[in-house]
């Protein structure tokens, strides 16, 4: 049998709140024993004069009995002079150890405090276009250390967030600009040929039509994407295996093979055809000649399951997670041949996301990917 090594003990957390607790305690303690010494020196040396001493009998060496003189206060009444001086020093004292108190409280929350005033400085000025600055907060591991360490993490993803918005938004440009230049382009030439005949022009609006088209395309993903990234409004119940038998028969390509068992789950409909969609098209398109495509459907752990695979070229695993982004395709570089967007991926993972489901994409040792959905029932 293996002998389990014993865990190390772990050293108390000193947080802020018990850090503080020891704080005003210490100060509480030091307050009380500076008043209890305030008042015994007012006691032992009041300001205030006290009942003149009673004189011992004459006549009567060594006795201890005294006879108070004519005109001495009643004990009773030197008792009640001695408590109400007591109470006076005491009022005088405490009003003197209040101000005190209050003092080294004000300096002591102000020391404690010091790290939210830097954190707060350094957060104003933070703005979008600053977002690589962190709070880097040191010191004892507290919650002061938790909160600034969350703040860094939410940073993080704020920054990646807006970085690939950015990216994206500079692709989204590029991609539409493109063939709106190339349009222009081909109707400048057409109308700049004085000998054009009908065959020309129509090769030349043919084209223009293809163009047309590819924009028409690639804005709808781009709606298609803007919607998933917004989550879902509502859901309905659906079947996996019945958006995947609908979308393999409208194709009328036998490379594609297909298992499809029950699979049922919820969520928005248009948005999951689509994605079944995506899978497909990306399957069949980045392929090898003769290759085959697996599309499988079932259940597991309470999940539906659909698994896309083919038989494409090799991917290096490290390009996998690049291919959920937008404009990344299967080629190296943006300027992909074929007739792809770069699209069909990031709408996967968006849909996924949106349906709060999982998304697992292994690249194949032998060559192309294969693409599990699992979508919560």
């Amino acid at each position: 049998m293996l002998a389990m090594s014993p865990r190390p003990a772990m050293s108390p957390r000193r947080t802020v709140r018990l850090r503080l607790t020891l704080l005003y305690s210490g100060l509480f303690l030091v307050a009380g024993l500076l008043l209890v010494a305030l008042i015994y020196f007012l006691v032992e040396h009041s300001p205030f004069p006290g009942p003149p001493a009673a004189p011992a009998m004459p006549g009567v060496p060594g006795t201890d009995v005294t006879v108070p003189p004519i005109g001495t206060p009643h004990p009773a009444e030197q008792q009640a002079a001695s408590m109400r001086r007591l109470l006076v020093n005491s009022v005088i004292a405490l009003v003197v150890m209040a101000f005190a108190s209050m003092l080294l409280g004000w300096l002591m929350a102000g020391r404690v405090l010091r790290p939210l005033h830097d954190m707060t400085a350094t957060v104003r000025r933070i703005t979008a276009d600053r977002l690589d600055r962190r709070l880097a907060a040191s010191g004892p591991d507290d919650e002061l250390k938790e909160l600034a360490d969350t703040f860094d993490d939410l940073l993080d993803r704020l920054e990646r967030a807006f970085t690939a918005q950015r990216r994206f938004v500079a692709n989204a440009s590029h991609e539409l600009r493109t063939p709106l230049t190339l349009q222009q382009a081909m109707a400048e030439v057409a109308l700049a040929d004085p000998d054009a005949d009908a065959a020309a022009l129509r090769h030349v609006l043919n084209r223009l039509l293809a163009t047309g088209q590819h924009q028409e395309r690639l804005i709808e993903a781009l709606l298609v994407l803007a919607r998933s990234q917004q989550g879902l409004d509502r859901r309905e119940p659906l079947d996996l295996a019945d958006i995947a038998g609908q979308v393999l028969g409208e194709r009328s390509d036998s490379r594609v093979e297909s298992a499809l068992r029950p699979a049922p789950a919820s969520g928005a409909r248009a948005l999951v055809e689509r994605l079944v969609v995506n899978l497909v098209d990306n399957a069949v398109r980045h392929n090898v000649p003769g290759g085959w495509v697996s599309v499988t459907t079932d259940t597991r752990d309470g999940q539906a399951r659909i698994t896309v695979a083919n038989s494409g070229p090799v991917i290096p695993p490290d390009r996998v997670e690049t291919l959920l982004q937008p404009f990344q395709r299967m080629e190296q570089g943006r300027k992909a041949v074929g007739d792809g967007l770069g699209l069909g991926l990031s709408i996967v993972a968006a849909v996924v996301q949106a349906h709060h489901g999982t998304l697992e994409v292994v690249a194949r040792p032998e060559g192309g990917l294969e693409i599990t959905v699992a979508l919560p029932r």
